[in-house]
């Protein structure tokens, strides 16, 4: 697919049915739609002009919880905030203080596309 606002809300909400279908539990299944809206919507962000860059999300459940996958092709790495979680002063610099926050793990790797960001999501 292709980065934009409108593949962001409709993979947010397959991310969703497809976790609670597969019986993660509504706070589970919130979590990871909260993980693939912010490293999606990081994606839409840093789109070129013409608004194309391809992507590909994966979201799969597993006994030990759900496992969020986003490779694009946006080059660089994401940078961590120099600022707290709840800052009034931020305006953006949020996400990987969210994945530390949510994920009992993720990585940043390289992939076919360019980059890939991987998480794992606990089950409780």
């Amino acid at each position: 697919m292709t980065a934009s606002p409108d593949a962001l809300s409709r993979v947010r909400a397959l991310t969703v049915a497809v976790s609670e279908e597969s019986g993660t539990g509504a706070d589970l299944a919130q979590s990871a739609e909260l993980v693939v809206s912010e490293l999606m919507g990081n994606v839409v962000e840093a789109c070129p002009d013409t608004g194309i860059v391809l992507l590909l999300v994966e979201v799969s459940v597993t006994p030990s919880g759900v496992d969020v996958a986003v490779h694009d092709t946006v080059p660089g790495r994401p940078t961590r905030a120099s600022h707290s979680l709840d800052s009034d002063e931020a305006t953006s610099g949020r996400g990987l203080l969210l994945l530390d926050l949510l994920c009992e793990e993720w990585t940043i790797a390289p992939s076919p596309l360019g980059k890939q960001i991987r998480c794992h999501l606990a089950a409780a």
